[in-house]
């Protein structure tokens, strides 16, 4: 569903990404983890062209992604960051309602599309359709976020660092629901975390990435089992280490 076929990109004379190749099954969800600055943001916007890469070619569907407008594209690929950018002024329903709107659904198709996804993301269009961004918690606030970017039933959604401005207990809470609706939804996921044991409690496979490059891809298991190298070593050992403080704590 996702090709990313050598791909390369560089700013200012700097490397961002080199000649990474990435394929994203069907219905999969692939974690990319990394530290600041090793292209995996880079990476994920190149799918949507928020970001253009230098060389190489990226696929959504089977199709080059430069065959339609930038535009048009991202209205059928939904995006969700870490800032959420709902706009202060509309209310959560009209918040959701933009894209549908921009591809002329009907008034009826939109209000009952508004209702579903505040009902799948636990927030009753009964108590908050009507609010306004400023009236609703920073999870909640993600919440509306992640509808807004499912309003228009795309079947590829992007997260950017979806939850790591919340606090542990609403992250891990969210980090259920967001597992439960692409697999519900029959989605094709690619999400950017800085979070080792997020992506590998999450994914379906997860890549590692530093200097722009993809150091290892495989499944959480395989993973945790047999590292690449000393690098991807290390970032699993992160994840392990606290593993074993908790189990620690939890001895007499």
């Amino acid at each position: 569903m996702i090709e990313l076929e050598r791909v390369e990109k560089s700013f200012g004379g700097m490397p961002a990404v080199r000649g990474v190749s990435l394929t994203v099954a069907k219905g999969e969800l692939v974690a990319i983890v990394g530290g600041s600055g090793s292209g995996k943001t880079t990476l994920l916007r190149m799918v949507n062209r928020l970001v253009e890469p230098d060389a190489g070619e990226v696929r959504v569907g089977g199709r080059d992604v430069r065959a339609e407008p930038a535009v048009a594209l991202r209205r059928t690929i939904g995006y969700v960051i870490q800032h959420i950018g709902l706009l202060p002024h509309l209310t959560v329903e009209e918040n959701i309602a933009m894209v549908p709107r921009l591809l002329d659904w009907t008034r009826e198709a939109i209000a009952s599309r508004v209702t579903e996804l505040l009902d799948r993301v636990g927030l009753p269009a009964s108590r908050y359709a009507a609010r306004y961004p400023d009236e609703l918690s920073g999870g909640q606030q993600q919440r509306v976020g992640i509808a807004r970017a499912l309003a228009a039933k795309p079947r590829v959604l992007l997260l950017d660092e979806p939850l790591g401005a919340l606090d542990p207990i609403t992250r891990v809470a969210l980090q259920r629901e967001l597992r439960a609706i692409h697999r519900d939804l029959g989605l094709t996921t690619l999400m950017v975390t800085h979070d080792i044991v997020e992506a590998l409690s999450l994914a379906d496979r997860v890549a590692v990435m530093l200097n722009g490059e993809i150091r290892q891809i495989a499944t959480p298991g395989e993973l945790v089992r047999a590292p690449a190298d000393d690098w991807v070593a290390e970032v699993v050992e992160v994840a392990r280490a606290q593993g074993e403080t908790l189990r620690g704590l939890g001895q007499p």
